[in-house]
């Protein structure tokens, strides 16, 4: 008999892999976690039924979140992630001998230890000695700190259970007084296709350009979220992404990704017209 895993992308639209054996599963405090070993994407780890990591294109994901960032201000010393209890962008970040503190705040202790019993290909670096791990909601943990981080990544699952909260206008104003001067916010964003992630899309979009000086967003594909066409916000106190990005310094450092490069980051921000316009729609 085949085992197949299947997610509802809209009532209409399903995306299903085959499963070669179902590995893990639990049910949190907060929500419930299943492993699979899939033969198209190797391991793959959902949370409430949903795509969160698989081990053939995780790259991509992880190459956009953390490298857009640095690529643009490459005297980050000190990042707060929140969420990514897979640690694939803790993975990226620990590249980068400049960094000094990465606070990774992440509210489900059980992704941690599933990722690093199942997913070394993303958790290998939690025990990197920059990174400090705390099992909280970051929601409360960001409020009441002033000009502590020169980066903060919203790893987030989509608006519903945990993640609802990493979607406020409360929310980004506390990220914004915990950046320092030329601090940068990165905030996963949704995906313009299907109307019900655009609709998170654009209220995310319209919450943050009331607060941050510079607020843009960069696309990326990825097989295995819906549509394959995703976004990243880009806000900052004033650093533009585009306009004070020096490839050259980038280029620089050696690192080898396998998704991003100078080229597609100047290109990422080149947004198809029925995104900008629906971002528009405020």
């Amino acid at each position: 008999m085949e085992l197949w895993y299947t997610e509802n992308h809209t009532d209409n639209v399903r995306f299903s892999a085959k499963i070669k054996k179902h590995i893990y599963q639990q049910e949190s405090e907060f929500q419930k976690i299943d492993v699979f070993d899939t033969y198209e994407f190797g391991k793959l780890l959902t949370i409430d039924g949903l795509v969160m990591v698989t081990e053939k294109d995780e790259f991509i994901y992880h190459d956009m979140i953390t490298h857009v960032a640095m690529g643009t201000n490459p005297n980050i010393k000190s990042v707060l992630v929140i969420g990514g209890g897979d640690g694939g962008t803790v993975r990226e970040l620990t590249r980068y001998k400049t960094i000094e503190k990465i606070d990774m705040v992440e509210i489900d202790k059980v992704v941690v230890d599933v990722s690093r019993k199942y997913l070394q290909f993303t958790a290998s670096k939690l025990d990197d000695d920059r990174v400090s791990l705390y099992f909280e909601d970051g929601l409360k943990f960001v409020e009441n700190k002033n000009n502590v981080y020169d980066l903060i990544i919203v790893d987030s699952t989509d608006p519903i259970g945990p993640g609802e909260g990493l979607f406020t206008k409360e929310f980004y104003t506390n990220c914004h007084n915990a950046l320092t001067e030329n601090g940068i916010l990165i905030n996963q964003k949704e995906s313009p296709y299907y109307s019900h992630n655009a609709r998170e899309m654009t209220r995310s979009h319209k919450k943050i350009k009331e607060i941050f000086k510079v607020a843009e967003t960069y696309q990326y594909n990825i097989p295995t979220y819906p549509s394959g066409h995703w976004l990243f916000g880009f806000s900052s106190k004033g650093l533009h992404p585009v306009k004070d990005f020096n490839p050259n310094k980038w280029n620089e450092l050696g690192l080898k990704t396998k998704y991003y490069n100078t080229d597609l980051h100047v290109g990422a921000f080149a947004l198809p017209t029925y995104v900008r316009e629906r971002l528009e729609d405020e």
